[in-house]
């Protein structure tokens, strides 16, 4: 299936959202999607209202078969295989239609982990990595959830460090098996997989990818983790004692198992972010209705601007990371466009568009993670003790979210990850971070103009946006000046540059689609989300401001700090809106509507 995006011959690379413009076109929004894309929304939506969300407590306790049971029935109506070509019994859909069902599934951790595991990374491998053997064996049986799928990464003395795993493989005597001897740690679904994704290194050394099935003599499943949030999902440890693993089951090459781990990270933090941005819109629909509820000094709560101003900035947090979401997979769905999912040179094709923009799908890892980690934390603060109380979802959902900061690499390595990744292919000369930071010193000797005003929509926002990208480049060029090969041992500055990256991508993100939005249906119909793009913008500068204080602090001092504080003020000078009557806005609108008021 083909998205909609207005420019498909435009390839977009990767990170240049940096030094580039882009102009609202070359984005895809929600309200771009497409009639057969709602329709799969539409779908996700119903069996979730079903099926899912009467059965909340019985997932919670963990009832015997149920997930399974559900996965079933999730698997035949194709939610389970979106991925998947369609001659192995998949959907083979884009990646946007498969962030759409990632989002619907997100009423409950406890699901959302458990078929996010079945269709993302117990599925993922084999399909984008296996030989035509493997797939014609295992993926029919993993699209229809008539096998149950899970991946065997972590152990418990290399967690964001997989490739030092303790897990070792050696060839039998005769040539035909790989042994396989180890314990891997909290393997999602891992009680009731029949499949399983293992990486163990070949003699001590050769990080490989193996197809392990449940019935293998040795293969144990250790007992239930007892875990903070997602009880209802299952999460044990996977003993392997001499496995004897058949040698047509290596997954990809010996040695190259690092492949494959780092990429399917990538499409897991693709889902991972649109599974956050649908488990927001939840908590922000039980935050609307229990304020307009609650009673308190005998009026609604929903009246009191306290309670306003985090409905609005709910919104608006959301908004930007839906944002993010669905121009991040637009892209990769751009650069895959045409391709049949089924033919031999698909996988590799697939994976290249995956690492064009795995710094986007960082991005939006850890922008999902936090802005949920926000929006749930305010939703428990609006229902107050009841929040507290595991009566209610919200509780639940508190506990629930607290992993997606930790899983498919911590928000810390992806920060790290981040900076890595563009200052690596300015080195190689694939993306002009170093002759625009250039430029942005040519700024520091005054012999770059002043933009001129603008007369349209969200002008003001507009310039900002433009400075931001400027105080990005100014400290990375600044780092990597000082540094050198020694900025991975400065973390606390790469972090703080990473932040200011993610912020540009979100405010660009937002400010595009509501710039698309206003082009196609007017300002007027527009009003909300420029308040959103608004509220955001501006907070958003004030986060960058903070952050490069704090990393100037560290690179520079004396004249130099002070003249580099200068530009950082001029870049990010602003006249700051009415913020509060924003979010007042905002949340009227989410409130009248009893829902997150956008697409």
């Amino acid at each position: 299936m083909a998205t909609a995006s207005a420019s498909p011959q435009k390839i977009i690379k990767g990170g240049s959202f940096l030094i580039e413009q882009c102009s609202p076109d070359e984005i895809f929004t929600p309200e771009d999607l497409s009639d057969q894309q709602r329709l799969i929304g539409q779908a996700a939506e119903e069996f979730v209202a079903k099926e899912i969300v009467p059965r909340v407590k019985e997932i919670e306790d963990k009832q015997p078969g149920l997930l399974r049971e559900l996965l079933k029935k999730a698997a035949d109506l194709g939610l389970c295989a979106t991925d998947v070509p369609q001659k192995y019994g998949g959907l083979e859909l884009d990646k946007i239609s498969s962030i759409i069902v990632a989002e619907k599934m997100a009423c409950n951790g406890s699901w959302a982990s458990t078929v996010g595991a079945q269709a993302g990374i117990g599925v993922l491998p084999v399909a984008l990595f296996g030989t035509d053997d493997q797939k014609a064996r295992y993926l029919p049986k993993l699209a229809s959830a008539d096998w149950v799928g899970a991946y065997c990464l972590t152990e418990a003395t290399s967690g964001s460090d997989a490739l030092n795993c303790k897990a070792r493989a050696a060839l039998s005597h005769d040539g035909k098996h790989y042994l396989l001897n180890g314990t891997k740690m909290w393997v999602t679904n891992g009680g009731m997989a029949d499949v399983y994704i293992v990486f163990a290194k070949v003699d001590g050394e050769k990080f490989t990818a193996f197809i392990v099935e449940r019935d293998f003599p040795g293969v144990s499943p250790g007992a239930e983790e007892h875990k903070m949030g997602l009880r209802g999902s299952s999460t044990t440890p996977l003993n392997l004692d001499n496995v004897p693993v058949p040698v047509e089951n290596v997954l990809g090459e010996v040695g190259k198992g690092h492949l494959i781990a780092f990429n399917i990270l990538n499409i897991g933090r693709l889902k991972l972010g649109a599974g956050c941005v649908g488990a927001c819109k939840n908590l922000l629909a039980d935050a609307l209705k229990w304020a307009k509820e609650r009673e308190a000094f005998g009026r609604k709560i929903a009246d009191f601007g306290l309670i306003k101003e985090k409905l609005g900035e709910m919104v608006a947090r959301t908004y930007a990371v839906e944002s993010v979401s669905y121009r991040t997979a637009g892209l990769v769905d751009r650069l895959l466009e045409g391709i049949d999912q089924g033919a031999p040179a698909a996988p590799k094709q697939i994976l290249e568009a995956l690492q064009q923009y795995a710094v986007e799908c960082s991005i939006l890892k850890v922008m999902g993670t936090e802005a949920l980690d926000f929006v749930v934390d305010e939703a428990v603060q609006i229902f107050g003790g009841y929040g507290y109380s595991s009566e209610y979802e919200v509780e639940r959902a508190y506990r629930d979210q607290r992993v997606n900061r930790i899983f498919e690499g911590t928000n810390e390595i992806n920060r790290l990850l981040i900076t890595d990744m563009l200052l690596k292919r300015a080195m190689k000369g694939e993306l002009a971070l170093i002759p625009a930071a250039t430029r942005v010193l040519d700024e520091v000797l005054g012999t770059a103009p002043e933009a001129a005003e603008e007369d349209r929509p969200l002008a003001e926002e507009s310039r900002l946006l433009a400075g931001a990208k400027k105080v990005a480049l100014q400290i990375a060029g600044s780092a990597v000046q000082k540094y050198m090969q020694a900025l991975a041992d400065e973390q606390e500055v790469i972090g703080a540059l990473s932040n200011l990256v993610m912020e540009v991508y979100a405010m660009e993100s937002a400010l595009l689609r509501t710039q698309k939005m206003i082009a196609s249906s007017g300002a007027q119909a527009c009003a909300a989300a420029r308040d959103a793009t608004r509220v955001y913008v501006h907070a958003a500068v004030e986060r960058m401001e903070s952050e490069a204080r704090r990393a100037l602090s560290r690179i520079a001092e004396g004249d130099v700090l002070r003249t580099q504080l200068a530009l950082l003020r001029r870049f990010l000078r602003r006249m700051p809106p009415d913020v509060i009557e924003l979010r007042r806005r905002l949340a009227d609108r989410a409130l009248a509507l009893n829902r997150y008021p956008f697409a």
